[in-house]
């Protein structure tokens, strides 16, 4: 019996013994998830810190240089545009614009998977980021979708109904932007370089769908509406530099949440994207203000500002897949062909888009989108290969002309699709509720004939 006993108790020892073994993690797996536990969480901090970079471009960033560029009497309805659209887009985006960016769908649009943001928690979407929260991943495209529409307003500064800017922002948002986001950054998007795109667009941080969208629409606005009350009659110069550039620097250190959070990790890429960002800035600034000083004998603070943001708008689409060197050539050329547009192009043509949406927008993302089939390389960017993992093209530098024809067409695509929704849209707010402000509000100002308040009293 006692033998027996002894074996039972020496087998119960072992069985604990083989149990407690399973129980506990290898070194090497507890040491492989505290790698990836730390990589999640690094990479999440760098994302929620580049969601509040991006919405502080929105306000204060844009809503100050934007609203240091108008009349006095219009500072308050301009700066209330950008930041009701940080209200609004919020909304839409949580609703179902998230779902039609980034849902399955078609090539064209996403699908309603994510409607009211089902399904979007803690846990990655490897689709799109495998080392963040899904939930993050929709906060920081969210942000694009806020200050997308804010950069149109520049363009019907001081004339249109805050109504007419409501409902224009929730269609236009809906019709171009919901859809171009899909086709260029979701899965299985007609544009996406990726993730299985039939024309694959290298747009890194949103050239096509942010900058060409806003700036071809932002044409389209000032055509349709027409010019200010006094236009060329009247002096109409902005009203305070210092707060534009305020918003200017704001927008420049903002743009690193931008283009280097459009990394989606805290990486070498992000670093990349960085350094190509502030450099293109840079050298735009300089071109910008070398054309202005040739032209006019003096270099001015709103031409440094606005050369500034015209390189930073066109080295957004090349951000992720360029070198600095390149990355300084594409910025000199935007300054200096935004100076040419906003200065030559606009005056030639006499349209009044009165804070240059378009010659620094629509022309900047333009011109980065072309160039950026001509410097992108495969040395930067660790992902170019496709959804079967085939070897992407790289720009033409490297050999693949055919990039550029790629960039074309995606460039096509975003100014057919802006120019005719736009154009519809504006018809539809027309009819429902005006697109313009009477003769006596215009002269009157946005800030009291729209939102009953001065920004400055008259004895200011």
């Amino acid at each position: 019996m006692k033998r027996i006993l002894s074996i039972l108790f020496l087998s119960a020892l072992a069985t604990a013994h083989l149990l407690g073994q399973a129980a506990t993690p290898s070194p090497t797996a507890a040491l492989e998830a505290a790698v990836k536990s730390a990589q999640l969480n690094a990479d999440n901090a760098w994302m929620l810190v580049s969601c509040a970079l991006v919405l502080m471009m929105t306000a204060p960033g844009l809503a100050l240089f934007y609203g240091g560029l108008v009349r006095r009497k219009n500072v308050l309805g301009t700066m209330m545009q950008s930041f009701i659209l940080m209200a609004i887009g919020t909304v839409l985006w949580a609703l179902l614009g998230y779902s039609l960016s980034f849902g399955e769908g078609s090539p064209f649009i996403g699908d309603l998977r994510y409607l009211f943001l089902e399904g979007v928690g803690g846990d990655p979407n490897a689709t799109y980021a495998a080392t963040i929260p899904h939930q993050t991943f929709m906060l920081f495209q969210m942000m694009f979708a806020i200050i997308t529409p804010a950069l149109i307003t520049g363009a019907f500064a001081e004339r249109m109904k805050f109504s007419a800017m409501v409902l224009f922002t929730i269609l236009w948002t809906l019709i171009v932007y919901y859809p171009m986001a899909h086709m260029v950054w979701g899965n299985n998007g007609l544009l996406n370089a990726f993730l299985g795109g039939k024309i694959p667009c290298l747009d890194f941080a949103g050239g096509t769908v942010v900058h060409i969208t806003s700036g071809v629409s932002a044409l389209v606005c000032a055509i349709v509406m027409g010019k200010r009350k006094g236009y060329n009659v009247e002096p109409m110069k902005p009203h305070s530099l210092v707060l534009s550039f305020i918003g200017a620097a704001l927008l420049w250190v903002g743009w690193f949440g931008f283009n280097a959070g459009s990394a989606l990790s805290a990486g070498s890429l992000a670093s990349s994207a960085f350094t190509a960002t502030h450099f293109g800035a840079a050298a735009a600034t300089c071109g910008w203000l070398l054309a202005e000083w040739m032209q006019h004998g003096k270099p001015s603070v709103l031409g440094g500002i606005s050369g500034a943001v015209a390189g930073l708008v066109a080295i957004t689409p090349a951000a992720g897949f360029v070198k600095p060197m390149p990355a300084l050539i594409i910025g000199f050329l935007a300054g200096i062909f935004c100076y040419f547009m906003v200065v030559k192009v606009k005056a030639m043509l006499g349209y009044d888009d009165s804070l240059d949406a378009f010659g620094v927008h629509g022309a900047g993302g333009t011109l980065g989108a072309v160039l950026t089939g001509i410097f992108a390389t495969k040395d930067i960017n660790p992902a170019f290969k496709d959804a079967s993992g085939n070897a992407l093209p790289v720009g033409m530098l490297e050999g693949n002309g055919g990039q550029v024809v790629n960039q074309l067409l995606g460039v096509g695509i975003a100014w057919v699709l802006a120019i005719v929704a736009t154009f519809i849209i504006l018809k539809v707010v027309d009819a429902v509720v005006g697109l313009r402000v009477s003769p006596e509000e215009e002269t009157m100002g946005l800030d009291l004939s729209q939102h009953g308040e001065e920004g400055y009293s008259l004895e200011s």
